[in-house]
């Protein structure tokens, strides 16, 4: 297997390097599977952080991103405007809720969510209200710049960096049979006057451990948010483009944000492209012929065109294609291999949403992101031909839609062996 020169000058994201653990130097990829230089083929079993959606290298797309480099590669976004990007901004109007109806284009999930409470505190200041407090979840993960790292969960993930973060209020996470407590904490921040926005991630905490809540109860918190005037912002940057099962998360419980984050398979996991679109009343409390009340916010590739051209081929794919029969085909799927595997291993707390399989194994330290089983079943199931990428004892499969039957065994076979061997 190819791997990382360790004498190269790389500083990977998220890699203690001081382990001098194997990196695989991956040549190409195709549908669910990456290939090195010498052709071994891995399974890509969390879509590649998430982001990928219908496959790597789809034709579609890149047909989109190949035609586009020869058009127009890049332009300043303030004040010009193209019809890639045009042509996502009418198209995401088409498929996302009717109330939502600006979008604003960034380039990261990150981005994505520092322009959300943006816009949320812009609002406020508008209206001339003094409302600045934000309401988070605990356990939450929202990024890794300052504003996403503030209203996400703190601990080892940011804190040499905790000079540099914002106060937030936070509510507990819903547990089950403990959702009244999280209802209850959040009515009591919405009725102090000065709570702006509670941002929450529908159903799924990713990086949180794949922790999983009710359509019932994030119901709830939005009818709470509306009953005080509180901003309801919706992370669906992984929970989005049909991972629990429906198009938004948002949309099992009936709920429409008044600020929405999407990213990841935007492009179809292509290219990095980011958008937050806003409701009405959010645009407004911007708009004036007064210059100073601008949304002060942008970067130089905001809405690059070729990433553009990525997303209007992966909102095609969806127009036109039977995404969501797949991602039915693939959660079923996953839920059989879950039963399965339950019948012959024990774990701890199987769950799913959608397309999204997790479990705990056991472990002889606390559990927890920084288990130090972690890098060991990585390890483990690289051996095996699978990318899997375990948050502490939490071992999740999250797959392209188009993985095959046989792919996914592989995959649920090798954390089957993982189970009785760890």
């Amino acid at each position: 297997m190819n791997t990382f020169d360790h004498g190269s000058s790389i500083w990977h994201p998220f890699t203690q390097h001081g382990l001098g653990e194997p990196i695989p130097l991956i040549a190409r990829a195709e549908g669910a599977l990456l290939h090195t230089a010498d052709a071994e083929p891995f399974v890509d079993a969390i879509s590649s952080w998430w982001v990928t959606t219908h496959g790597h290298c789809h034709p579609r797309i890149m047909a989109a991103i190949a035609q586009q480099a020869q058009k127009l590669d890049q332009i300043i976004f303030a004040g010009w405007t193209h019809e890639p990007a045009e042509d996502v901004a009418r198209n995401l109007r088409a498929i996302m809720p009717e109330s939502l109806t600006r979008v604003f284009f960034s380039d990261s999930g990150s981005t994505s969510v520092e322009v959300a409470l943006k816009m949320a505190l812009g609002y406020w200041h508008g209206r001339n209200e003094p409302r600045h407090r934000i309401v988070v979840m605990e356990q939450s993960y929202h990024g890794d710049t300052i504003g996403a790292m503030s209203v996400g969960a703190r601990g080892v993930f940011n804190r040499p960096y905790e000079p540099l973060l914002f106060d937030v209020a936070r509510i507990p996470f819903p547990h089950p049979g403990a959702e009244q407590a999280t209802l209850d904490a959040l009515e009591s921040f919405c009725k102090a006057r000065q709570t702006a926005a509670l941002i929450v991630e529908p159903l799924v905490l990713g990086a949180g451990g794949m922790l999983m809540y009710g359509a019932e109860t994030l119901a709830a918190m939005h009818a709470i948010c509306q009953r005080h005037g509180v901003l309801f912002i919706a992370d669906e940057v992984m929970t989005g483009w049909g991972r629990t099962g429906t198009l938004l998360a948002c949309d099992q419980a009936g709920v429409v944000p008044d600020i929405l984050c999407l990213s990841k398979g935007l492009t179809g996991g292509a290219v990095p492209l980011a958008v937050t679109m806003a409701s009405e009343p959010v645009f407004q409390a911007h708009w004036s012929a007064d210059r100073a009340r601008m949304f002060f916010h942008s970067s130089s590739y905001t809405a690059n065109p070729i990433a553009c051209a990525a997303a209007g081929a992966n909102l095609a794919i969806w127009r036109e294609e039977p995404v969501l029969d797949r991602i039915a085909t693939l959660a079923a799927r996953q839920s059989a291999w879950l039963e399965k595997l339950g019948r012959f291993c024990h774990f701890d707390n199987p769950r799913q949403c959608g397309t999204i399989a997790a479990l705990d194994l056991k472990t002889r330290g606390e559990g927890g992101y920084m288990d130090d089983l972690a890098p060991l079943l990585m390890t483990f199931f690289r051996d095996r031909g699978v990318l899997l990428r375990p948050l502490g004892n939490t071992v999740y499969v999250m797959p392209p839609y188009c993985i095959t039957e046989e792919q996914l065994g592989q995959v649920w076979d090798a954390i089957g062996e993982a189970v009785i061997s760890f």
